[in-house]
């Protein structure tokens, strides 16, 4: 029984880090844009972080690509 708890946590631990998203968040304005948006390429301020992180940063979803 150990082991299949054990076995559980490690799986849950494993998969959360997989649905991570990286995305281009910019500090000034508190936005994030996804990679291949256009304003995210043309941002000179902008930082890759995960997505989680730029939302506790008090970030929002870019327009054009939803973030």
């Amino acid at each position: 029984m150990k082991k299949i708890i054990i076995a559980l946590i490690i799986i849950i631990m494993t998969s959360s880090s997989v649905l991570a998203e990286t995305v281009v968040y910019n500090p000034n304005s508190k936005i994030y844009h996804k990679i291949y948006c256009h304003s995210a390429k043309i941002c000179k301020v902008c930082i890759k972080i995960d997505k989680q992180e730029a939302i506790r940063r008090g970030g929002r979803a870019c327009k054009r690509c939803g973030g």
